[in-house]
């Protein structure tokens, strides 16, 4: 299928009412959670990722932003998991460094943060912003000037235009987005957007910052993780410490909780 309506029919003809209800009950859209308005088919994850990797796998990349401004949440998802796999395409380790493939990637990034706030659910963001944001902050980049390179003070102007967005989902880009450059080693972006929201008033977000934390301390490092809660466990949420501390054993996770 080489069009997004062909997709969309195609999604919308395994539409499962029983499923329906059960995702809108999972995903809070009722009046006044997090999830209020959202439509669901009624399809699970893999069905979807079944379109992307067969259904979908030649649609062009104009032809996404319509999946993306589509009210139903699992086409949107398909947009944004297609987005995944055309990034993750051209940013093979042989291509890191290959102009052409650069600025594919530039493009599905511009694409990406164009239409970033139709992830509008922490399902939409946890499943494309490490892949795609997460994974551009390491790499080489014709965005933010002429030349080929790493320009970390433009990525870091985009990262902090989200993370200081009004938008909750934006904001939890900026945050987990810090998923992937963790698992490559570097913990300065993890370190800087959990302190930036380690105030957050919503448990989506103390859920997110204790998540990218606890990734961190594990392919990073622990002392590291240590380190982040000597100086700001008295003034984190709960919730955020418990799961900043899943991975350590047992007595060190208490002494962490009665401080």
């Amino acid at each position: 299928m080489n069009t997004a309506q062909e997709i969309i029919l195609y999604m919308e003809s395994q539409c499962d009412e029983e499923q329906q209800k059960n995702l809108m009950r999972f995903f809070k859209t009722s009046i006044g959670e997090y999830g209020y308005g959202d439509k669901f088919l009624g399809l699970k994850v893999p069905q979807t990722r079944v379109v992307v990797n067969e259904v979908a796998k030649n649609l062009p990349l104009d032809e996404i932003p319509e999946l993306l401004m589509n009210r139903w949440h699992e086409v949107r998802l398909c947009g944004f998991l297609i987005l995944v796999d055309k990034f993750e395409k051209q940013a093979k380790k042989q291509l890191e460094n290959d102009e052409k493939a650069i600025r594919h990637r530039d493009e599905i990034v511009t694409l990406y943060l164009e239409y970033a706030k139709r992830a509008n659910n922490w399902d939409l963001v946890d499943l494309s912003v490490p892949k795609i944001l997460g994974h551009w902050l390491l790499l080489p980049t014709f965005l933010g000037g002429k030349d080929v390179g790493l320009h970390q003070d433009y990525k870091l102007k985009i990262l902090d235009g989200l993370a200081d967005s009004s938008d909750l989902w934006l904001q939890r880009m900026s945050m987990v987005c810090t998923w992937k450059t963790s698992q490559q080693g570097e913990p300065s972006y993890c370190l800087r957007y959990a302190e930036r929201h380690l105030h957050h008033p919503h448990d989506l977000m103390h859920k997110a910052v204790g998540w990218m934390l606890r990734e961190m301390g594990k392919r990073v490092s622990m002392d590291l993780l240590r380190d982040f809660l000597r100086q700001h466990v008295h003034e984190m949420s709960r919730t955020t410490l418990r799961y900043a501390i899943e991975l350590m054993d047992e007595g060190e996770r208490k002494m962490w909780m009665e401080r």
